[in-house]
């Protein structure tokens, strides 16, 4: 049996697991993402955090909810019509989804002034090397 045609026979049921994977990667992403971007304010700003600790995750618990419940509702509604799959709605939001992660952590990086995405360790200071001077017994 063609794989493609079984999926279009059950599209419904297809559409809800895939519209599921889609709510469960944007809380994965934005959920890490979330926490990193905490983590970093944690460390760079201690007392402004300290001070607004409760509303910081508050936020970010609320953003990261609604913008992976967006995803999910709006890969099922992408979803809908098999006369036009792959539906634009779909590969848009797919994409948002992906990126969004991706530009906050740049954006924050860069904001912080830790530069580009890779996180790159700073030379050490060059170490001279002097030869153990030789005892002799004399």
């Amino acid at each position: 049996m063609n794989a493609s045609a079984f999926v279009m026979v059950h599209l419904s049921y297809f559409r809800m697991g895939i519209a599921g994977c889609a709510l469960i990667s944007g809380l994965v992403l934005n959920g890490l993402t979330a926490w990193w971007l905490l983590r970093m304010v944690s460390r760079n700003a201690p007392p402004l955090y300290r001070e607004y600790r409760y509303w910081a995750i508050g936020t970010a618990t609320l953003i990261v909810l609604l913008t992976a419940a967006g995803g999910g509702y709006l890969t099922y509604l992408g979803l809908g019509n098999p006369q036009h799959l792959p539906d634009p709605l779909s590969v848009i939001v797919a994409t948002f989804m992906l990126g969004l992660p991706f530009a906050v952590s740049v954006a924050a990086r860069r904001m912080a002034g830790l530069g580009g995405i890779i996180p790159v360790d700073e030379p050490s200071a060059k170490v001279e090397h002097r030869p153990r001077s030789v005892r002799t017994r004399t």
